[in-house]
């Protein structure tokens, strides 16, 4: 799978900020804000093919934690990303 090119971050008003570029027609009633972890998976995955495996080795190498709650977490953020229509 693939985060998609047409979303990209942004920070606004301190916040990480997900925004699909290639639409322009966008509802702002939707905002897709992500927290450190999620930012941290987001910025060293984007524009790489990846499965639950890679999303969970940067887990453990930024966070130092088990292989068991990285996967865990690493299909919690893959789930919600492909709800969102941000992965391909």
């Amino acid at each position: 799978m693939k985060i998609d090119n047409n979303y990209k971050l942004r920070d606004i008003a301190g916040e990480c900020i997900v925004v699909n570029q290639g639409t322009e027609q966008v509802s702002m009633t939707r905002i897709i804000s992500l927290n450190e972890s999620a930012r941290t998976l987001y910025e060293a995955l984007q524009g790489k093919d990846f499965d639950t495996e890679d999303v969970a080795k940067v887990l453990i190498d930024t966070y130092q934690i088990s292989q068991e709650q990285a996967l865990t977490d690493a299909a919690k953020w893959i789930s919600g990303l492909q709800k969102c229509g941000i992965i391909e």
